[in-house]
């Protein structure tokens, strides 16, 4: 049967209807604010590769968390910037760290803001990379084993200052079994945990190496972050974090890994989250700044798309802006 002239366009013609009929609907509680933190007071420094986005002190980042929480947005996602780095990244579990001074600043400034805290040690040290470094046949790597128990006192220092989700982030076989084992040991079997489950190795990383002062020293991440021409590989790694306890899996990056989302979510039906990374949030901001596309049409439009894929959550820079937008 023929369609109508004209039947497709009908329910298009004024913005009642459009919203009427819209199938993927963004909604605010979707949202999880990223923030960086670093020692000192009164710091507010804004990051040159990330217009809008900035590293906090931890009294200004209690501050802002009243703002997003005052937005409606329901969670936030920190990253620490130590004062001292090593070798094993030991300011990672430090009970007085930045990050851990700074849950319990939020809880006090917001205490129903859900605060997650990444978990992973290239910011913490002095090589860059995401764990402990081991030579083999003359070339530099990171140790899969001897990296996990670190990971474990990083997350138990997270849980004890009062983080409400642990989210590992460095790629290591094995670290959410062994996370939750200590988690559910130390009587915390409440705390979820958000895996980066499918975390590629991708060039969309660089402001957010900027702005978490994280550059690896040497090499690259490819041995332990994901192939980006490789999707039967992340359902694998999803199902292996899965098994070992994820409560909530993400895909990262978000925009050139639609497929991958949707993949995710059709096989497991878990919550996903999906981090819209720095370098795709930066290339909006310099297309705007340049006149050539219009910031909040691409950043509503590439969010809608996130979560048309099949994102649950979704972590970005626009996080702000998007509240007022919605």
């Amino acid at each position: 049967m023929a369609f109508p002239i004209h039947r497709l366009r009908r329910l298009r013609m004024n913005p009642g209807l459009r919203r009427m009929v819209c199938e993927t609907r963004l909604s605010v509680s979707q949202l999880i604010c990223p923030l960086f933190v670093r020692p000192g007071e009164g710091i507010r420094n804004e990051i040159t590769s990330m217009p809008g986005q900035f590293q906090f002190s931890v009294d200004t980042a209690a501050e802002e968390c009243r703002r997003i929480a005052d937005l409606g947005i329901p969670a936030v996602l920190l990253f620490g910037i130590p004062a001292h780095k090593d070798a094993s990244g030991s300011e990672a579990w430090h009970d007085n760290g930045v990050v851990q001074r700074t849950i319990r600043q939020i809880k006090k400034a917001c205490p129903d803001l859900v605060v997650i805290t990444d978990v992973c040690l290239c910011e913490y040290t002095d090589h860059g990379h995401c764990g402990a470094i081991v030579e083999r046949a003359g070339r530099k790597d990171v140790d899969n084993d001897e990296t996990l128990p670190l990971l474990v006192k990083e997350a138990l220092s997270h849980a004890a200052a009062g983080a409400d989700v642990i989210a590992p982030s460095d790629m290591m076989d094995g670290r959410v079994g062994a996370i939750r084992r200590a988690l559910d040991e130390a009587g915390l079997a409440h705390l979820p945990i958000m895996a980066y489950a499918a975390k590629y190795a991708s060039s969309y990383y660089g402001p957010f190496r900027d702005a978490a002062e994280s550059p690896p020293q040497f090499g690259d991440r490819k041995s332990y972050q994901m192939n980006p021409a490789n999707g039967d590989e992340a359902l694998r790694e999803v199902a292996a974090d899965i098994e070992e306890g994820a409560d909530i899996i993400m895909v990262k990056p978000a925009v050139n890994y639609l497929d991958i989302i949707w993949r995710v979510k059709e096989r497991f039906g878990l919550p996903t989250a999906a981090y819209h990374v720095s370098g795709e949030f930066s290339m909006i901001k310099a297309a705007a700044a340049n006149g050539w596309i219009d910031e909040k049409g691409a950043a509503l439009e590439t969010t809608t798309a996130i979560a048309r894929a099949g994102a649950d959550l979704i972590i970005t820079y626009f996080a702000k802006d998007l509240a007022g937008w919605i």
